[in-house]
């Protein structure tokens, strides 16, 4: 559909050959439009301090991150930049729901209703301060409107519904609007975390709090951003303490300004909000309407050709979904399958349990006694038994010959042909990585890092 910076690398194969990289690990970053990277070099020159200089490269540069603001609450909604709502740059969607975490005043014994499908991101921030009150998936890896109403309804009343707009391990989009109408008539405020649903479709106007990340929208320099009522922000402690945040310092007391200023603590990433504005116009450029078709396609294209390969087991079973498939292959780890996708066929894509524990669990179906076996075993410091699929998922720049050439190299792997050069198992990391001479991939070669299923 559109090509990104560094759309046509080579990379190295385990056989000598060079091969154009594919990326299918679009669900956990994207690389930069061109557009995107253009307007950042076109900024450089004019970096400078933001909000802290009366020069004149320092007042342009504020008047760049103001209108990168303004251009993410319109995304957010267009409603919302003529209301009372404020948009909090941060660093991606892990800082901005902690930061609504700590900025809600919870106590211990408030209650957060939120969803076993949840990335680790939109759940451990929650358990910190309050309860949580889940509402559970079925089978098939989804659950309804009436399963949140009624975790709603529950007792003692929850402050907070805390839902995904997009699952990153299924690509499942949840009813999202008809979610927010339950909770509303409830009495119960929403946050969504859009970090899949942002590059894919519209956001949700009718959310209380929505949190987002650049890096998933083709703006991969370090910035998110999280929307909300002014109302929340207007009193208490922000949740970074700095310069920038305060009208007056003495030592003994602070006056806190006003927001959004006074949760932005510190130098701003303006490189990251130049990025992020630049992205929102992309895809505006694009149209949801072609997005929508390009994913669709994909879409399709994954999960049936993925359910067509003998062995290959796909997790979840959503009726519509955005091009993300999560699988098995019968009798190959996961790990395993991944090395062998990159060292072999030059194509990325994600293993392990993709910062969602839990709801990948419920999709693997284990037992109790299998998952206190991993979990014994990962406190022990192995983790080469922990469980976990493989993760294919698509973007604007991928093409149809993509998908295929990946199914091909899946379709080889899972027919139990023997690979063309040995595997090591690191149980530290639970990763294999190729045992060859060959110069790009020799052991000797390898650089220092932690497991690449970590999280």
């Amino acid at each position: 559909m559109i090509n990104l910076v560094g759309e046509d690398q080579l990379v190295p194969c385990v056989d000598g050959q060079e091969r154009r990289y594919v990326s299918l690990d679009a669900a956990a970053s994207t690389a930069a439009l061109p557009s995107v990277a253009a307007r950042v070099n076109d900024f450089l020159p004019w970096y400078s301090s933001v909000h802290r200089g009366a020069g004149w490269k320092s007042q342009l540069a504020t008047a760049e991150y103001e209108e990168a603001r303004t251009a993410i609450l319109r995304f957010a909604g267009a409603e919302r930049a003529e209301c009372d709502d404020v948009a909090i740059i941060c660093r991606n969607t892990t800082e901005a729901i902690n930061h609504l975490a700590y900025r809600l005043q919870l106590a211990p014994d408030d209650v957060v209703v939120t969803t076993v499908v949840e990335h680790h991101a939109n759940l451990l921030p929650w358990g910190r301060l309050a309860r949580r009150r889940y509402v559970e998936c079925g089978a098939a890896g989804t659950f309804s409107v009436d399963d949140v109403a009624a975790a709603l309804e529950a007792h003692p009343a929850p402050r907070l519904l805390a839902v995904t707009g997009a699952s990153n391990v299924t690509g499942w989009l949840p009813p999202i609007d008809e979610i927010a109408a339950a909770a509303h008539d409830r009495g119960v405020p929403v946050l969504v975390d859009a970090a899949q649903l942002a590059p894919h479709r519209p956001l949700p106007r009718d959310a209380d709090y929505v949190a987002w990340s650049g890096h998933k929208m083709y703006a991969p320099f370090g910035s998110g951003a999280l929307i909300g009522p002014r109302s929340t922000f207007a009193s208490g402690d922000p949740f970074l303490a700095g310069g920038g945040a305060v009208d007056l310092v003495d030592l003994d007391e602070v006056v806190w300004t006003d927001p959004p200023d006074r949760e932005e603590a510190g130098s701003p990433n303006v490189l990251g909000a130049v990025a992020l504005h630049a992205a929102i116009d992309a895809l505006g450029e694009l149209g949801w309407a072609r997005i929508d078709q390009h994913d669709r396609a994909l879409s399709a294209q994954l999960h049936d050709g993925l359910a067509a390969i003998d062995g290959v087991r796909l997790l979840g079973a959503a009726p519509e979904t955005l091009p993300v498939a999560t699988f098995v292959v019968e009798g190959v780890p996961h790990a395993l399958v991944a090395a062998r996708l990159s060292a072999e066929h030059a194509i990325g894509v994600r293993h392990g349990c993709f910062c969602a524990h839990p709801y990948l669990l419920r999709l693997l179906d284990l037992d109790e006694a299998e998952v206190a076996a991993y979990r014994a075993a990962v406190l022990a410091g192995d983790r080469s038994r922990m469980p976990g699929a493989v993760r294919a998922s698509a973007g604007l720049s991928t093409r149809a010959d993509d998908v295929g050439r990946f199914l091909a190299a899946v379709a080889e792997i899972a027919a139990g042909g023997e690979p063309p050069v040995p595997y090591d198992l690191d149980p530290h990391t639970g990763d294999y990585w190729p045992h060859t001479a060959d110069e790009a991939w020799s052991s000797a070669s390898r650089r220092l890092g932690a497991s690449c299923a970590r999280g």
